[in-house]
């Protein structure tokens, strides 16, 4: 075998020998002590010097090494495979500790050995004991154990050359590597033993007293601070290039760093003497007041939306503010908050309990609100927070001022047509608007430059909200007092102030028309132009020419572009070079459009600048209030959103009170005179009651000028009610100013119907003697449609629908007419002749009709409707706060509201309007009742006229009677202006059972008649034939055959009067007027005495030849009556 080979011949080459040899060295290293590897080992090279090293084999051991081969599997050659086997399975993944294939084998074959051959690795063991065991076959020796012995140490001697043909290479180069690091040990030795020897040497030295050394180290000092000097001095002049790059790239926190260590290095003392140092020294302090202005002023840039890096925060909220109503309440969520979402993600994400890092990557600018933060942080560094509040507020004012005149700027150039030129414009819209309200251009433009304004104001409130939270954290950081602090966080307060200020005076000049510069001085034109021959001074306030009119529009609405833009790239090439220089590019413009430090022009204000200086680009209205105050309030509760919660001075709830008090004090007042004044111009022109020649546009018969324009003012007047607070004293006064007019057409419509005259009594009482001096009475119609039984008839004519009814109420009505003008005397001044007053009273009635038929669809419950009239006292009305609950869009929303304009009224106030509809309706039908009596009494008139003569003819006539003729003119003209002004409806009641009364006059009036012949009597049946005709145009289904018959029956004599007059309904009393007037002593001799046949009839009448107490035969005949 192998094993006994190599027991016999040693190891079978030198190489595996060394190999045994290095093993043997490493085993010892690992499991013996240092102090055992430094003692030689006895006898010799094979280690087995010492007897000693037997004395530890025992029988136990001997025993126990029986006991384990056998459980192993035996003895022989065969144990070793087995054994082998086992071992690998109980432990197949154990790691070796000598690594690799070879060195899993040793640790096998190590265990084994320190399982059956223990004894033999104790340092007791003597090899030639063992040696003779193996060879002793006795019961005591282990000679059955030499085969298991051979083959442990073959495998012991396989694994080891394993390991040495694996690591030799590992072990070769450690040899050498033992080698240098046993040099170095010597070396490192040598070198501390010649420094032990410096030191020592140097302490001799150091004990000996050198006085020398004292001057030098003396002059070493001094020489150091003068290299720490000349580097500080080298350190303080690269400070102005590096502070002018950081102030170039906005680097303003390194920059105020730099700056303080350069300041605390060149104010040191030993720096103090350096003349040299003079001129940087000066130049150090100066950027440190340039560096504070400059921070400041890009602050205010920032702050006021000077910078171009501002342009798109404040155009967020107005394309926000112009998004259509649909699109705000279905993407509320979605698009309200847009622009404000970075002022509330940068305070989410702001923590000021830690001073600010400055990062170099981004650019500043890019983000106001960091911007902000960075320019606080750097003036806090410099101990400028109280002088930056300071000029903050000594700015506020100018900075606002300048902002809204930029914005008047651009709304100016995207509405030239609408913008005032000195004042023509506004005295031409003076001149021609009807009611004062502004057209669609006006809207568009005032629109344009509230959305616009207020989307400025809401930025520079989140740039104040902003700088209030990082200055109220910089100073809680700081541990400053509170009182200190509320004086330095005092600038969200103040600006809360001039906002308030500002709107207000917004509001005011697009308000104040009392204040109308343009109107004012057209009335000093007037009257200095009154005189012609007078010497005019010449206006030295007239500017012929200024070079600041180069920047302004010129009369095509453009402007000059061209110097501004070379004025930007010059400002702009100056502050890139000299950062400070320029402060702003808004004061330069400023300086070179001819501003003053107050914002306001240095020449005059013109006419189309208001009283504070800002330029007007609308007329001035009161009806401009339903534009400004919806933007307005929307404004304001944004802002409520943006106030700071630890505020001082500045509470959210109460944000809208100062526009409740300009309603108040200022709107109500103005609206009140504003309506006083259209109204008066509505009711006071020469035109008010004159047909308005575009009446057909309106209604269907002509209307009153007046009238169109009153509902015009009302419906602009409720369509700027609707978009304010539904405050019941507004429309209180709408319906003042209607009840308003209703006095003044009722008042005009009694100037129509009045007249002059001096009654008989009157005279008699008063002794009066001239004839045409007497009281004011009204026409007969008039008295007669105000009250009495004539007007509770018409009355039900109007109310009733029947046919029979109406016929039943006609001969009621003539029966109360013909009793009425037998009781009195009917004269021309008793009734309308004029046809422009016929004209005017229907165009009243159409005008009362139609205003209150479209004054009725004005009619709106408001449930928004408020009444400060009610306010308990020491109440607060909040106007305000009621408009902010209302829908925007009336239109659309499901409260109810009509589409077009209405007039906002609660209970109350409703009851007042319909009173006052019902005073319209009332007026018209009190002057259709007028209308309708006084068309009657012309027919009375007429016919008692007609009848009130003889008929005593003696020849024959083939012509009416005058009085017929004028009748029959009359009516033509009268129908004429009722069938022209008055509807269809109005004008079949006027006309309608005419015939009735015609009929009932001509036999109930045949009293009147002195005396009748045959050619009388056909005379009359020819004026019964004329009115008939005459009805006819009236009335085409007028019949007068009552009329016809009763004189026909007069005309065959007394007997036919007697016989059939009873039986067809004709009146006793008319029957017997008429035998009296047709008797014929000739003719009706036969039949007895007149008083007989009026005996027939019943009763002796007495004779009456007139209804006027007349004595004698009546009235003389007329010219051509004989």
């Amino acid at each position: 075998m192998a094993y006994q080979r190599q027991k016999t011949n040693g190891y079978t080459n030198g190489t595996d020998g060394n190999h045994l040899r290095r093993l043997d060295l490493h085993d010892s290293s690992r499991d013996t002590s240092a102090d055992e590897r430094s003692r030689s080992r006895p006898g010799g090279h094979g280690g087995f010097g010492s007897d000693s090293q037997v004395r530890g084999v025992t029988r136990r051991h001997a025993n126990r090494r029986s006991r384990d081969y056998h459980r192993d599997g035996g003895g022989g050659g065969a144990s070793a495979p087995g054994w082998d086997s086992s071992r690998s399975r109980s432990r197949p993944g154990r790691a070796s500790r000598y690594g690799g294939v070879g060195a899993g084998q040793v640790d096998e074959i190590l265990k084994y050995i320190e399982l059956h051959w223990n004894f033999m690795a104790s340092s007791d063991c003597i090899p030639i004991k063992v040696a003779l065991q193996l060879m002793d076959s006795s019961s005591l020796g282990l000679a059955d154990q030499t085969d298991q012995f051979t083959e442990a140490h073959m495998q012991l001697q396989n694994a080891l050359k394993v390991i040495v043909n694996e690591h030799h290479q590992g072990f070769n180069s450690s040899i050498g590597t033992f080698h240098k690091i046993q040099a170095a040990i010597h070396s490192s030795q040598h070198r501390v033993r010649t420094l032990r020897a410096g030191l020592i040497d140097a302490k001799r030295h150091l004990g000996t007293n050198r006085p020398e050394l004292k001057a030098l180290a003396g002059s070493s000092q001094s020489y150091d601070q003068m290299l720490q000097i000349i580097s500080t001095i080298e350190t303080l002049q690269l400070v102005p290039d590096r502070l002018e790059a950081q102030i170039r790239e906005k680097r303003y926190l390194g920059a105020v760093d730099n700056l303080l260590e350069a300041l605390a290095l060149i104010r040191k003392p030993e720096l103090e003497d350096i003349g040299a140092l003079s001129e940087l020294r000066v130049h150090m302090s100066n950027q440190e007041q340039i560096l504070t202005d400059l921070l400041v002023e890009e602050l205010h840039n920032h702050l006021y939306l000077k910078s171009p890096y501002c342009e798109e925060r404040w155009k967020n909220h107005m394309r926000h503010s112009t998004a259509s109503p649909a699109t705000e309440a279905g993407d509320a969520n979605i698009s309200a908050t847009d622009d404000d979402r970075a002022m509330y993600s940068f305070l989410s994400t702001y923590e000021g309990s830690m001073p600010m890092q400055e990062d170099t990557t981004k650019n500043p600018e890019a983000d106001t609100f960091y911007y902000i933060q960075l320019l606080i942080e750097s003036l806090n560094k410099m101990s400028r927070l109280d002088m930056t509040a300071d000029k903050i507020e000594e700015r506020l004012p100018v900075e606002l001022f300048k902002v809204l005149e930029r914005t008047l700027s651009e709304v100016e150039q995207r509405h030239p047509q609408s913008v005032l030129r000195s004042g023509v414009r506004g005295r031409q819209h003076a001149l021609t608007a009807v009611n004062g309200s502004p057209d669609a251009e006006q809207k568009a433009t005032l629109e344009d430059l509230l959305q616009m304004l207020y989307a400025k104001f809401e930025a520079i409130a989140e740039g104040h909200r902003v700088l209030h939270d990082v200055t109220s954290s910089i100073l809680k950081r700081d541990a400053v007092s509170s009182s200190d602090s509320a004086t330095l966080n005092r600038s969200f307060r103040e600006l809360w102030k001039l906002l308030q200020s500002e709107i207000r005076n917004l509001l005011h000049d697009h308000l104040a028309t009392s204040g109308n510069v343009a109107y004012k001085s057209r009335q000093q034109d007037m009257k200095a132009s009154s005189n012609i021959f007078r010497p005019q001074p010449r206006d030295r306030n007239r500017k012929l020419f200024r070079l600041q009119d180069t920047l302004r529009p010129g009369k095509d609405g453009q402007l000059n572009t061209d110097l501004a833009t070379e004025r930007e790239d010059l400002e702009f090439i100056l502050r890139s070079s000299v950062p400070g220089l320029v402060n702003s590019n808004a004061a330069a413009a400023g300086r070179m459009n001819g501003i003053n430090g107050f914002g306001m022009d240095n020449g005059d204000i013109g006419p189309d600048r208001s009283a504070t200086g800002h330029k007007l680009l609308v007329e001035p209205s009161v009806f401009n209030m339903g534009i400004l105050l919806p933007p307005s309030l929307t404004f304001l509760n944004h802002l409520k959103d943006i106030v700071p919660s630890n505020s001082s001075g500045v509470v959210p709830s109460t944000l809208t009170a100062f526009l409740d008090d300009f309603l108040i004090n200022v709107f109500y007042p103005q609206l009140d005179e504003t309506l006083l004044d259209l109204c008066g111009r509505c009711l006071g022109d020469l035109d008010t009651f004159q047909p308005d020649p575009h009446w057909p546009n309106f209604a269907a018969k002509a209307i009153f000028k007046g009238a169109r324009r009153f509902l015009e003012i009302l419906e602009v007047v409720c369509a700027l009610l609707d978009k304010l607070p539904h405050e019941q004293s507004f429309a209180q006064l709408v319906v003042a100013q209607m009840r308003a007019y209703y006095d003044r057409c009722f008042e005009w419509s009694k100037g129509l119907l009045q007249r002059v005259q001096m009654s008989r009594e009157s005279q008699l009482q008063e002794g009066a003697t001239s004839p045409g001096v007497g009281a004011v009475k009204m026409r007969l119609a008039a008295e007669l449609a105000t009250d009495g039984d004539i007007n509770d008839v018409v009355i039900e004519l109007l109310k009733t629908s029947e046919e029979k009814e109406k016929e039943v109420l006609a001969e009621k009505e003539a029966s109360l007419l013909l009793r009425m003008v037998k009781s009195r005397e009917l004269e021309d001044a008793d009734m309308i002749h004029d046809r422009k007053a016929l004209a005017a009273l229907c165009t009243l009635h159409v005008s009362m009709k139609w205003l209150a038929s479209r004054c009725a669809g004005l009619r709106y419950i408001s449930p928004y409707a408020i009444d400060t009239a009610n306010t308990q006292a020491g109440q607060t009305r909040r106007w305000t706060v009621d408009l902010a609950s209302k829908p925007t869009d009336s239109g659309n929303n499901n409260s109810g509201a009509p589409s077009g304009p209405y007039l906002p009224l609660d209970q109350t106030t409703a009851t007042q309007f319909d009173a006052v509809l019902m005073s319209f309706t009332e007026l018209g039908t009190l002057v259709l009742r007028t209308l309708h009596i006084d068309l009657r009494l012309h027919f009375l008139a007429g016919v008692y006229k007609a009848m009130d003569t003889t008929y005593l003819l003696a020849q024959p006539y083939n012509d009416p009677d005058p009085a017929i003729l004028n009748l029959s003119n009359s009516l033509r003209t009268y129908d004429a202006q009722l069938s022209s002004h008055l509807l269809e409806t109005q004008y079949q009641f006027l006309t309608k059972n005419l015939h009735i009364l015609v009929n009932n006059a001509l036999t109930g009036l045949v009293s009147s008649v002195p005396a009748m012949d045959t050619h009388g009597n056909a005379r009359m049946q020819l004026n019964v034939l004329v009115l008939q005709q005459s009805l006819k145009s009236l009335q085409p289904s007028a019949e007068v055959n009552k009329a016809a018959r009763f004189y026909e029956l007069g005309a065959q004599g007394p007997e036919a009067v007697v016989k059939f007059g009873v039986k067809e309904g004709y009146a006793v009393e008319d029957l017997r007027a008429l035998v009296r007037i047709c008797w014929d002593d000739q003719r009706d001799a036969a039949l007895g005495s007149r008083e007989a046949m009026m005996a027939k009839l019943g009763g002796w009448p007495e004779r009456k030849t007139s209804l006027k107490g007349k004595k004698g035969g009546g009235r003389p005949p007329r010219p051509g009556a004989e």
